[in-house]
């Protein structure tokens, strides 16, 4: 397919970066050049056929492209984790953030939205725009069972080889991040928060997300002033313990 200027935004796809919304500081400088990656998923895609896209983490509550169908889904080989570094949206180069990858192993349940093909072109580029302005994911392929069947759709992994991946962070950490790191869209616990209201609004469990949060409301709670910059929105629910109906994804 010739991808020249079919693109919204394309300008902002290239190595020196997107600038980011007037007023802020720009983005970092891509680790790799994110236009490559998206042109290969389109070459990939075709543009004949209706496109697929997995959301696991804030493109539930926040898609922000329309979409003509959505269902709960289940990839294999693949698990939801907070342990990928945000230096800009929910958090700092100096307080560095936390949101959600895709890593390999075990099990995700999330969202697939179906966009229609006329939409296709416009929702890869809005969808590069907001997650791979710094090349950071692996953009790919995966199969999703849904209750009405299998779909291949378009997903963002992490490899364990990036280096915004955390790796393992102990409870201590976890516990310093939410309480410091905020960045232009809010903070990393506002966000955290946020995804586990809107997994089990769609009955979706994750057992290690619950604990988590619970892990940094005990902690805001016992520790007050330690809390994040209060970025606007409404007021985070409590969570309670999980149930033994919670199921966890592989940490």
């Amino acid at each position: 397919m010739n991808h020249d200027g079919e693109i919204l935004g394309a300008a902002a796809l290239q190595p020196e970066g997107n600038p980011g919304p007037p007023g802020l500081d720009p983005l970092p400088k891509p680790l790799r050049d994110p236009k490559p990656m998206l042109d290969r998923v389109i070459d990939e895609w075709g543009g004949h056929e209706d496109l697929w896209v997995f959301g696991y983490g804030s493109l539930i509550w926040r898609p922000e492209f329309g979409f003509i169908e959505r269902h709960p889904a289940r990839v294999h080989g693949w698990h939801r984790a907070l342990k990928m570094w945000s230096r800009v949206n929910r958090g700092t180069v100096e307080n560095p953030g936390l949101v959600f990858g895709l890593l390999s192993g075990g099990s995700c349940r999330g969202m697939v939205f179906r966009v229609p093909a006329a939409d296709g072109l416009e929702t890869l580029g809005r969808l590069w725009l907001r997650e791979m302005p710094t090349g950071v994911y692996d953009p790919r392929w995966l199969d999703c069972t849904t209750p009405h069947g299998s779909v291949r759709a378009l997903a963002f992994t992490l490899s364990r080889r990036s280096p915004n991946f955390t790796g393992t962070l102990d409870d201590e950490r976890y516990r310093h991040i939410f309480a410091n790191a905020a960045g232009r869209y809010g903070s990393s616990l506002d966000y955290a928060q946020q995804t586990l209201l809107e997994l089990r609004r769609h009955s979706i469990h994750d057992a290690a997300l619950a604990r988590l949060v619970r892990l940094a409301q005990a902690n805001a709670a016992a520790h007050p002033l330690s809390a994040p910059p209060d970025c606007g929105g409404p007021a985070a629910p409590v969570y309670p313990a999980a149930s033994s109906s919670d199921s966890s994804t592989k940490e």
